[in-house]
């Protein structure tokens, strides 16, 4: 009898420890994953580079084109590498905070208001400058954000996760056509629009990723600080409330961070999609629920997708480009229709 109770707290603690070396080893797996991720990108491309070229590109002794093509590949893979991380941990956040594992930046039309943002400060208001576009773009996002929230919770039941993808997705759609109506009396500002409209990162540069940086971070460190509310807002709304949790201002606080990740880097390489609702799914299957570890897992997946998607689209369409969010899409929209048919069965 004694030998029995003795044996249970053994297990019972093994088994936490198990899981947590579990998850530090996927975390070291996925730290090397990106890195190799980020040589591959540098060294790969539409125009086929040496070792010395690499060499020369990245020492800055820019003397062949091959040299100056690595050179260019540098801050692209860094943008790639951040706008992956940023959107990953804001479709994570935002999967955590409305309980909708259908919760992306593009489904919500989250995506759609930081477009229509930037369209208007370029149609009305002249904004040309990457800064402007970051401000414009996260307005617009927590502007999408908060209607998609309010149309998805009116009438019973309050914000499903069916209902609050139904409203975004008719959000997006009104967004589009809002986009259009103001583009086609405007050939100037349509010719700008068109080439960040469909997301990509080939016009990255230092300059550009200084800029954007510190609101990545801000984003980052909000949505990290509310991790731990975030697991408990995952047990509903009166049990978090009976554990001490402000709901409402949790929910706020994880949301800014979130819509800050989404705008920021919607406003330095366009509305690409796919990427927040890809790889929260795939970062739970490796690490479990918990947010603490899921938002770090989901930074790393991203940035490696990201990375990934945007070398196969300079690679299989040699000598031109196919940009990333194209290459996103064709990923995840068979990914989107698995999670709906799968959302579906459970509900039967």
């Amino acid at each position: 009898m004694s030998a029995s109770v003795a044996t249970v707290p053994a297990a019972a603690t093994a088994s936490p420890r198990r899981g947590s070396r579990r998850r530090v080893v996927w975390l070291l797996v996925l730290v090397a994953v990106v890195i190799a991720a980020g040589v591959v990108s540098v060294t790969f491309g539409t125009r086929a580079v040496g070792v010395d070229d690499i060499i020369a590109g990245l020492s800055g002794d820019i003397e062949t084109a091959s040299a100056a093509a690595v050179a260019k590949r540098v801050p692209r893979t860094l943008l790639a590498l951040l706008v992956g991380a940023a959107l990953a941990v804001s479709g994570a956040v935002m999967q955590g905070v409305t309980r909708n594992p259908l919760a992306d930046p593009q489904i919500l039309g989250i995506n759609g208001g930081a477009s229509l943002a930037v369209v208007i400060g370029l149609a009305f208001f002249g904004v040309s400058s990457a800064f402007g576009y970051i401000w414009l773009a996260m307005l617009g996002a927590a502007l999408a954000a908060v209607f998609v929230y309010t149309i998805g919770s009116l009438g019973r039941g309050g914000a499903s996760p069916l209902k609050l993808a139904l409203a975004g997705a008719a959000t997006a759609v009104a967004f589009t056509s809002l986009i259009s109506a103001i583009l086609l009396p405007r050939i100037d500002v349509m010719s700008v629009f068109r080439f960040w409209q469909i997301g990509g990162v080939g016009g990255a540069t230092l300059e550009k990723i200084l800029l954007v940086l510190p609101f990545l971070a801000v984003g980052a460190v909000i949505c990290l600080a509310a991790s731990a509310a975030l697991n408990s807002l995952a047990l509903g709304d009166e049990l978090a409330a009976g554990l001490g949790e402000r709901v409402r201002t949790a929910r706020l606080v994880a949301a800014l961070g979130a819509v800050i990740l989404c705008g920021a880097a919607t406003a330095v390489a366009g509305p690409i999609g796919f990427v927040g609702l890809i790889v929260p799914h795939v970062c739970r299957l490796l690490v479990g629920p918990d947010h603490r570890w899921l938002l770090p897992v989901s930074a790393l997946v991203g940035a490696g997708l990201l990375v990934v998607a945007d070398v196969v689209g300079r690679v299989i369409a040699r000598p031109q480009e196919i940009e990333v969010g194209i290459v996103t899409a064709l990923i995840g929209a068979p990914f989107f229709i698995a999670i709906v048919r799968r959302q579906k069965v459970r509900a039967l």
